[in-house]
């Protein structure tokens, strides 16, 4: 196990130093110029957009809302990177690492935009509604089967494994902490409890996701505002701690700027999802009557789970007396709590990251599902996965915090890297939907998309084309 966790660590010190953060710096800054800031100039557009009750009907059966499918991304992006990854990121990089971790969301909120528009486009219809995600894209427009096969692969090894190892070990570490119980109890309840949900399929994923998420991040945002509030004589200064150690002018427990950049980039990604190509599995689920307005609500969701949650947890460390204690993960984040509330939040907080942990434990689970066609479409092959993936569910809760986070830092890169170079060839098509997507809002109108609105798209299937119904109209 020990050499494992060391020959990962060392490909993460690689891939992470000289070809993620790179990538998604260069094109997150692309994605922002080329959308001419999306991010920041539609903020309004995107929430208006969460009350969006455009859900059609196919076959009957109503289909996933757009704010269903916000909630199933917000799902996994709310989770152990929100608690225990940015006290891991604070221990490891200092405070600066929450300020590359709000550059990682504002660059991110672009990325997250132009590959869920894209994971609109190329959607297909299955038995139970929608499906899609980078590897259509990938086979669809660049047509590049294998580089879908490489993603879904990615996507397995990452999302529908070693994530859930890592939402487990945490959810073990708190309990047990909290409570006592046994990590093996903790993880065959887990399992238990996971097999009843995904046996269910995407509609109960979207139901569990969209009734537990807002109850427990309204919560936890609450407490934060509170910690603020009570504690507001020392933020400037907390922020103006933040600002300093990001750029090496004051270090703090962490080191130097690059444990900062490294740590808070790779916990801001884990944490947001932003440019890794899950969320647009989610974002192809809704439907709607244009795909920017999926791109919209999952650039809006990166933004919430970063610069709002993300945020909570690091006031609430940095203006207690935990941080430099030598804690890391969700017990610096527990004993933080405790801190300021005393030791009822503790065992709130042990709650909290179970509704989290476990509501991105069954999007993950999904996001891996809805790529497993790319290797085996058998029955035989999705049950398999199931049982690999519970299996996993087990395993983190046994593991250590070291080698858990160390294998999903590894797959994450892989998946990023291989949706990133495939997000950067097609942003001009997102780009294109965007401007289609504006125009259609400066006459008044609830913007529709059609296949022919973008000349040159490729493989699209679930979006008409205006010159069909004109010619069906006419015949008519």
């Amino acid at each position: 196990m020990e050499i494992l966790n060391n020959l990962v660590n060392e490909a993460n010190s690689y891939l992470w130093g000289y070809i993620l953060i790179g990538l998604l710096i260069i094109l997150g800054i692309y994605f922002t110029v080329g959308s001419k800031f999306v991010q920041i100039r539609h903020l309004g557009e995107m929430i208006r957009l969460l009350g969006d009750k455009d859900v059609q009907e196919a076959d009957g059966k109503k289909q996933i809302s757009s704010l269903q499918a916000f909630f199933i991304g917000a799902g996994t992006r709310i989770g152990t990177g929100n608690l225990a990854g940015v006290a891991i990121a604070l221990a490891l990089g200092g405070p600066g690492a929450v300020f590359w971790m709000w550059l990682v969301a504002i660059l991110g909120g672009a990325s997250a935009f132009v590959e869920s528009t894209l994971a609109q486009i190329y959607k297909v219809k299955d038995k139970v509604g929608f499906k899609g995600g980078p590897g259509y894209y990938m086979e669809k427009q660049l047509g590049k089967r294998w580089m879908s096969s490489i993603f879904a692969v990615t996507i397995l090894l990452s999302f529908g494994t070693t994530f859930n190892a890592v939402q487990s070990n945490t959810i073990s570490t708190a309990f047990t902490n909290s409570f006592g119980i046994s990590p093996l109890a903790i993880g065959l309840i887990l399992a238990g409890l996971t097999a009843l949900i995904i046996f269910g399929g995407v509609k109960r994923i979207a139901n569990f996701s969209s009734a537990i998420v807002p109850l427990m991040a309204g919560f936890y945002i609450v407490l934060a505002l509170f910690v603020v509030i009570t504690n507001i004589t020392e933020m400037p200064s907390v922020i103006a701690l933040i600002f300093k150690s990001a750029f090496g002018f004051e270090q703090v427990v962490g080191g130097g700027i690059g444990a900062a950049i490294m740590n808070g980039v790779k916990r801001g990604l884990f944490s947001n999802e932003a440019g890794m190509g899950s969320a647009p599995n989610a974002a192809a689920t809704a439907s709607v009557s244009h795909p920017v307005k999926q791109g919209f609500i999952q650039a809006l969701g990166v933004f919430f789970d970063t610069l709002l949650v993300c945020s909570a947890t690091a006031f609430i460390i940095l203006t207690s007396d935990a941080y430099g204690s030598g804690l890391t993960g969700i017990e610096l984040s527990q004993a933080a709590m405790s801190e300021h509330f005393h030791s009822w939040a503790g065992i709130f907080l042990a709650i909290a990251i179970f509704t989290f942990a476990f509501s991105s434990i069954i999007g993950s689970y999904y996001y891996g599902e809805a790529n497993l066609p790319f290797i085996n479409k058998s029955k035989t092959g999705l049950l398999i996965y199931r049982i690999i993936a519970l299996g996993m569910v087990i395993f983190g809760s046994l593991a250590s915090l070291d080698i858990v986070w160390a294998l999903a830092d590894f797959s994450m890169a892989l998946m990023a890297i291989t949706n990133l170079i495939a997000i950067g060839i097609l942003a001009p098509i997102a780009f294109k939907a965007l401007n289609n997507y504006m125009d259609q809002r400066r006459q008044g109108l609830d913007p529709v998309f059609y296949a022919d609105d973008i000349p040159g798209l490729k493989g699209v299937e679930s979006w008409p084309k205006r010159e069909e119904l004109r010619k069906k109209a006419a015949n008519e």
